[in-house]
């Protein structure tokens, strides 16, 4: 086996869903949430930071990784509208 086929990091198919709308990103383990985060937003046509992510009943930061969450390929994050106030 040569160097590079050692370096080689497997990549994961994550599906973003959002009001039923979903999309599918290819990304490494390692890569952080913030990458992930910003194309989301691009595809769906939304401003940065508009969006709450949420994947297995946890809130995801734009710092963590798939890895670290324990994500797997194939898994669903969903994205939500950040909802603000409520109070009169």
């Amino acid at each position: 086996m040569s160097q590079d086929e050692e370096d080689v990091k497997p990549k994961l198919n994550l599906t973003i869903n959002y009001e039923g709308q979903t999309i599918t990103v290819k990304v490494r383990a390692n890569t952080s949430f913030t990458k992930i985060f910003q194309a989301a937003e691009k595809k769906f046509g939304k401003e940065p930071g508009t969006f709450k992510f949420r994947a297995e009943d946890q809130r995801l930061r734009p710092e963590q990784t798939p890895a670290e969450v324990g994500l797997e390929d194939g898994d669903q994050i969903d994205a939500y509208l950040e909802q603000l106030g409520g109070a009169l």
